[in-house]
């Protein structure tokens, strides 16, 4: 892989960290941007940038973190400047926030990728991966998800601004011939997740003794995608885009797991039974998703491995650790 100066954006964030250790791992240099949205504690952003700064001090890598609105023209434009790619991570994610504040949504994502395309556009940047979702396929039934089915039912807020930024993209690659990836991902998980996503808030409410709260009757599922899989997935879709021009990818696992298997792993691997509640499924939320990888597959050699008891213990490794979510 020949090495580049690539802008990440939500490089404080879950995958945005990990991701940006990767890089510097290959001899990337690294511009991070992160606006430090309070969806969740500071703290844990904080943490993670700590983290990246340790690895590239360790390997003598060149990483420079800047603290900006990715939403604003004139910062963005400083930012990318000597930059040949651009990753673009940062979003306002979660569905169910997203009804209580579209307009937040469409300015984060919508204005957000908008401003990062012309940008990187102008700074003549050499292409441009753009982070999606599987909550774009709706609440269809045919399974697994192809890239090729029908995504024009967004069922929340921020499924339908994650669609339209694939849009923005595509028409971006036909006005300015620069390669434009869209990656959809499927749930990921992992050391450093959110601590407002089911697993993560599982494990500490197990462990704790206190309730859990599902909603449905436990049978819906998620394609749940360790971070180092994702991670891997990102890093050959940024190496191959320039062969598509514009190309949209499932990154997930292939592996659908029921809501009440995995509460059953997390269980298994905290040591503790959990005190299950069942409340009524929550508007916004998809029945299922699962990812049909044969396009990744084939083009970018994804072959995820890491298989969902492996990534649990991993997470509640790291989350017992000190200074762990």
């Amino acid at each position: 892989m020949n090495t580049h100066r690539i802008l990440v954006t939500g490089a404080a964030g879950f995958i945005g960290s990990h991701l940006v250790e990767a890089l510097l791992a290959l001899g990337h240099d690294v511009v991070g941007v992160d606006n430090f949205d309070p969806f969740y504690e500071r703290a844990v952003k904080e943490r993670n940038l700590r983290d990246g700064r340790e690895v590239a001090d360790r390997l003598g890598a060149r990483y420079r973190f800047l603290e900006l609105d990715f939403c604003e023209p004139d910062s963005v434009a400083d930012a990318l400047r000597g930059v040949e790619g651009v990753i673009h991570l940062g979003a306002k994610a979660g569905v169910r926030p997203s009804i209580a504040d579209p307009g937040g949504y469409v300015r984060a994502n919508l204005v957000g990728t908008t401003v990062l395309l012309e940008e990187a556009h102008r700074a003549g940047c050499r292409r441009v991966l753009i982070a999606s979702s599987s909550s774009v396929y709706g609440d269809q039934h045919k399974v697994p998800f192809s890239e090729d089915d029908r995504a024009d039912e967004p069922i929340s807020p921020y499924a339908a601004t994650k669609r339209a930024c694939e849009l923005l993209g595509h028409a971006h690659h036909h006005l300015t011939g620069r390669p434009v990836g869209m990656l959809r991902f499927f749930t990921v998980y992992g050391p450093r997740q959110r601590p407002d996503l089911a697993i993560s808030l599982f494990m500490r409410r197990i462990a704790a003794g206190q309730p859990i709260r599902l909603f449905g009757d436990g049978r819906s599922s998620r394609d749940y995608t360790y971070i180092d899989d994702i991670v891997q997935g990102v890093l050959a879709a940024y190496e191959k885009i320039d062969r598509f021009g514009f190309r949209v990818w499932n990154l997930g696992s292939d592996r659908p797991t029921a809501l009440d298997d995995l509460v059953s792993t997390i269980a298994g691997v905290v040591g503790r039974e959990p005190i299950i509640k069942r409340a009524p499924m929550q508007p916004g939320d998809v029945e299922r998703t699962w990812a049909d990888l044969s396009r990744a597959r084939a083009e970018l050699n994804y072959n995820p491995a890491t298989h969902l008891r492996d990534g649990v213990a991993s997470q509640w490794a790291w989350m017992s650790e000190p200074g762990g979510a």
